[in-house]
């Protein structure tokens, strides 16, 4: 699971939103193989989530926001890196503040990260001639009622102004940028459309159902599912989000694919699972969705399999286990 390496031995690959949930396990995969310089602003990333890799000689982070410029050759912390005589081989962008509470909280910063962080980055890989991985949504889709599973030529149903608009019409945009970057420049752009993704590192109270669940359940305090008895939604670890990122920087797919888990779950049985798995006394009540509520989009990965070789490989009981053991582990960071 590495970059094509250089004469030094590793490639040079930068990840905004380092800090972050998805960010962070990408590091931590990439840092065995690569120079990684992680970039974050500390809106919503957490400086735990990155404690391990600081002591990583192959890690170097920087405190920035990417809607800002970014000068490389102002950090004397990369010398190491080489990054003058190396260049930059790969860009993951994941700067963006994704849970659905902070969309009215954080939507000028959203809108910000989607538009001058998107372009900020590109003139980036254009500088340095890298490869640009864009982690965008299944949120680009919007409610797809009529198209389930969603397939990446399906255009959308999106509000461009209600309160997740930030958010989705964000997303929207910055592929926008990158076709167009894409088009003018001859860069080489990825585009991921991730779906709904849990695992280890995961914020809680964001209105996100796994964590909440887990959470809640080792707390024994009612499981709230957003929806009634038949809400659906799909469930990829992170792990095969991962993997998925890095086998699309390795190709030749230059259009939008989808990453996420093509099995459906109801919200009911996952929150049964959880409390089963955690031994709690927790139960389960139903709530109408707020307005932060996500839309639940199903995957067709026909052309992540196809052309990616890409296929989510962790069932829903495993990474629930590894989520709760880490969750277990670190009661310390979520303290309720």
């Amino acid at each position: 699971m590495s970059h094509k390496n250089l004469a030094s031995g590793k490639a040079n690959i930068i990840v905004t939103g380092a800090a972050g949930f998805i960010g962070a396990n990408l590091c931590q995969q990439l840092v065995s193989n690569n120079h990684i310089i992680g970039i974050d602003n500390f809106i919503t990333g957490k400086e735990s989530n990155i404690d391990l890799l600081l002591q990583n000689p192959n890690f170097e982070f920087i405190r920035h926001d990417i809607t800002q410029p970014l000068d490389l050759k102002k950090f004397p912390e990369l010398k190491k890196f080489q990054v003058v005589v190396q260049g930059i081989q790969a860009i993951y962008n994941l700067a963006c503040p994704t849970s659905p509470k902070d969309h009215e909280q954080y939507a000028m910063e959203i809108i910000g990260a989607n538009s001058a962080g998107v372009i900020n980055m590109l003139e980036l890989a254009l500088q340095y001639q890298s490869i640009f991985i864009h982690t965008s949504s299944q949120h680009v889709y919007g409610h797809a009622l009529d198209a389930q599973p969603v397939k990446e030529d399906y255009l959308g149903l999106v509000d461009s102004i209600d309160s997740r608009s930030a958010y989705d019409e964000g997303k929207r945009f910055a592929e926008t940028i990158i076709a167009s970057y894409q088009r003018k420049f001859k860069i080489n752009t990825k585009i991921a459309r991730v779906f709904t993704t849990f695992g280890p590192k995961m914020a809680i109270k964001d209105g996100r159902a796994v964590p909440d669940f887990i959470i809640h359940a080792l707390n024994n305090k009612d499981l709230i599912v957003y929806g009634n008895e038949q809400t659906e939604n799909t469930f990829c670890y992170v792990d095969d989000v991962i993997d998925g990122l890095i086998k699309l920087a390795q190709s030749d797919l230059s259009q939008p694919v989808n990453l996420g888990h093509y099995e459906k779950h109801k919200l009911k049985d996952v929150a049964e699972l959880i409390i089963k798995m955690t031994n709690s006394k927790a139960k389960i009540v139903y709530q109408d969705p707020d307005w932060h509520a996500a839309s639940y989009n199903i995957p067709d990965i026909t052309m992540a399999k196809e052309r990616l070789g890409w296929f989510p490989l962790v069932g829903l009981e495993e990474g629930l286990k590894k989520t709760i053991e880490f969750m277990q582990i670190n009661m310390r960071l979520y303290e309720v």
